[in-house]
């Protein structure tokens, strides 16, 4: 079985305000999750988990799936949006940062039969996020709207 890649990283948090502010956020990938999804871990402990998918289409064009939307901002940034109950809070990061993570989980996924392509899994948010080396928790709440 392959390890979870887990890649600490900086997002810049996007606020009404005429500052942003960086923000430590930890990306997650679990190869034997057959779903492929990420996870976006932030700093107030909520994890927001979608499909590797919506990450990569979104490095090309904008896409929204459920409570998630991700586009490109010029050619070095990406912005991802996650609306909540709470509200909604919008992240700017480095192409870089995520084209990397993104080749990381490539080389670690286990190549699916095409007859085995699965309709893609909505965003989910959970409040806590597994404790570092622990296994993910799967209690996650169905994305709403």
């Amino acid at each position: 079985m392959s390890p979870v890649i887990e890649v600490h990283a900086r997002a810049r948090l996007i606020t009404d305000g005429p500052l942003t502010r960086p923000v430590p956020v930890d990306l997650r990938y679990d190869p034997a999750d057959e779903r492929r999804t990420v996870h976006i871990g932030l700093p107030d402990g909520t994890d927001w988990a979608f499909g590797r998918d919506l990450l990569e289409r979104g490095l090309r064009t904008p896409i929204e799936r459920g409570d998630v939307r991700v586009w490109p901002c010029g050619r070095t940034q990406l912005i991802v949006e996650l609306h909540s109950t709470d509200g909604v809070e919008v992240f700017q990061f480095e192409i870089r940062t995520l084209i990397r993570f993104l080749a990381r989980t490539r080389a670690q996924t286990p190549v699916t039969p095409p007859d085995a392509a699965r309709e893609p899994q909505p965003p989910s948010r959970t409040t806590r996020r597994p404790e570092r080396g622990a296994q993910a928790q799967r209690g996650t709440q169905p994305a709403r709207g």
